[in-house]
């Protein structure tokens, strides 16, 4: 492949290039000095009193506020989606200068959308998982058919799982045409290709899975479920937003990054944020290109926040989750 960097090209959504096994085959990842970049980015000194606060209410707008809970009923998502629209109380946004707030997008089973949907109106996206979240052990059918339902009830954006099998095996030529075949019954909706890293043994692994992802037109990828064991990570990350940027200086578009699981302090956030800047530059700061996939994070940002202003922390339980 070599770069194509007509302006027309840039501002277009990721579409399927072709899968180039030779690319492919000669992925290599150096771990140790994966590791070494990774620790100075989580281990350097953080912004600090109003810097911080800026970055924090960036990260609010580009949090996919997540409930992914066997227990989930209507109730739950309609406050999630109040949430998302008003992340902040009214005193917090008025001391921070803000007029207007509100999360990247919420994430929800498909049984959840239309509760979502009535309540939200198109102000903001709606996401929801498939492909047989979080196994991804269903019938292609089952799979196809379940995105096409899900954005015949109004879901903009679709979240779906590899088959891991395909990456452990080697099977990239499998891998593609699957993830081809999603991001063909999403149509109009956007599709985060979740990688489960955390199931896939090495970071090369990771590297090729999303080069394949990319390469089939996912317009994110997306570390986890949160259901593994081991979720987002800051290693990880960065193997994968270096794939990101070395697929736009190849072809010319511009793929985003979710990082899901464990994403649940204000100080992970930042250092998430502090990746993006420093790997991919201020335009993926943005929430078209930039998610960060959680459920209590927004608890503790909000509790960072209401200490800048006032100079006191809040009990955990006065920011309870929907």
């Amino acid at each position: 492949m070599s770069p194509n960097l007509d302006s027309k090209v840039i501002n277009a959504r990721n579409t399927a290039i072709g899968l180039d096994l030779g690319w492919i085959n000669h992925l290599k990842v150096n771990r140790n000095a994966a590791d070494r970049r990774a620790a100075s980015l989580a281990n350097r000194r953080t912004v600090k009193k109003d810097y911080q606060a800026a970055w924090l209410v960036k990260a609010i707008q580009c949090i996919d506020l997540t409930t992914l809970s066997g227990d989930d009923t209507p109730g739950r998502v309609e406050r999630l989606c109040m949430k998302a629209m008003r992340p902040l109380r009214t005193d917090l946004m008025q001391a921070l200068g803000l007029d207007s707030l509100q999360t990247g997008a919420v994430c929800v089973y498909h049984e959840m959308i239309a509760p979502a949907v009535q309540v939200l109106q198109g102000r903001m996206p709606i996401a929801a998982v498939s492909t047989a979240f979080p196994a991804g052990l269903s019938s292609m059918e089952t799979k196809l058919r379940e995105i096409e339902l899900s954005v015949a009830a109004g879901a903009t954006e679709i979240d779906i799982v590899i088959t891991r099998q395909h990456v452990l095996t080697g099977n990239w030529q499998a891998l593609y045409n699957e993830m081809l075949a999603y991001r063909q019954a999403c149509g109009e909706a956007h599709v985060k290709a979740i990688l489960a890293t955390g199931d896939l043994v090495t970071l090369e692994n990771v590297a090729k899975a999303s080069w394949v992802c990319m390469m089939a037109g996912a317009d994110f990828i997306k570390t986890s479920t949160g259901k593994e064991g081991v979720n987002a990570t800051i290693p990880v990350s960065l193997v994968m937003v270096r794939a990101i940027r070395e697929y736009y200086e190849q072809t010319g578009f511009k793929v985003g990054y979710k990082p899901a699981g464990g994403v649940s302090t204000a100080k992970s956030a930042l250092q998430y944020l502090t990746v993006m800047k420093e790997e991919l530059g201020n335009e993926w700061l943005e929430p078209h290109l930039f998610r960060i996939g959680a459920s209590s994070l927004l608890t503790d940002i909000e509790r960072q926040l209401e200490h800048h202003v006032t100079g006191f922390y809040s009990a955990a339980h006065r920011h309870a989750q929907p």
